[in-house]
């Protein structure tokens, strides 16, 4: 090939962030969440020292993941801000846990929602990324949101606002936006936008996402655009309804489709 190519191959390296591999980064993550949830893991401490031990070496990791990351900066104070900030993330995922299991009729168990349910996967990604966020750590948040949305198809961004005892039931091809708003008790199905009215980029700082309200329940495939959207609470939004203005608390929102149907006769 031509020099000038490997030159601008060269070139383009100059500048980029240096950031530890996506799988590093997601590894720490799942070893916290084992820890935190041994539910999802294969050992288990046997006294209350080794789980002290255990919390110390995931804060040791994620210093070293930040010091790794060259734009990071006061790293031993956000690794140990995190890691006290943890009791109150964990309050907020045992919410979500019993929300899943009170209002999904096939969840038999804790353990079971724990261990395989994808919408418990992807709000515990969102809910540590979310906290890194705060902590004004650079490039992790959006990394563990995007581990979680690859494996399980909910896409949520870690600068969205979300409550306690939040539920995704199935949730695949769900997207919730940065600067989305959510109350507590709201369950939301698959396929369901909480999306931008418009992807201007003069309006990134602006709230672009619609505000949902507590005790709201929102069916499958439905999308609710716009940053100026509120769903007033204990509301029920129907599967498949397009919604770009508020709606006041305790409505009722549904998609009426047209269907025909023509009944064949068999010949015998």
């Amino acid at each position: 090939m031509d020099q000038n190519f490997y030159q601008q191959i060269f070139e383009s390296q100059k500048g980029v962030p240096v950031v530890p591999p996506n799988q590093v980064i997601s590894s720490w993550a799942d070893a916290l969440i084992c820890l935190l949830f041994p539910e999802r893991a294969d050992c288990f401490p046997i006294s209350t020292e080794e789980v002290q031990h255990k919390f110390g070496l995931r804060q040791k990791e994620l210093e070293s993941i930040l010091v790794v990351t060259d734009t990071c900066k006061q790293i031993s104070n956000k690794a140990r801000n995190f890691f006290h900030r943890l009791p109150e993330l964990y309050r907020l995922l045992n919410t979500d846990i019993e929300a899943i299991l009170s209002g999904d009729p096939a969840a038999k168990t804790r353990f079971e929602v724990i261990r395989a349910y994808p919408g418990f996967f992807a709000i515990a990604y969102y809910r540590i990324a979310n906290a890194l966020l705060t902590l004004q750590v650079p490039h992790l948040p959006r990394i563990l949101t995007e581990h979680a949305h690859g494996i399980t198809g909910i896409d949520i961004h870690p600068g969205a606002t979300i409550g306690a005892y939040f539920c995704i039931d199935h949730g695949s091809g769900t997207v919730i936006g940065e600067s989305t708003l959510i109350g507590d008790h709201v369950k939301i199905y698959q396929g369901v936008t909480l999306g931008a009215l418009s992807v201007d980029k003069s309006l990134m700082d602006q709230k672009r996402h619609p505000t949902v309200e507590d005790g709201v329940v929102i069916y499958s495939n439905a999308t609710i655009l716009g940053g100026d959207t509120v769903i007033g609470s204990n509301s029920i939004v129907g599967g498949n309804v397009w919604l770009t203005r508020s709606i006041p608390p305790n409505s009722k929102v549904y998609h009426r489709p047209s269907i025909d149907l023509v009944e064949q006769d068999v010949l015998g």
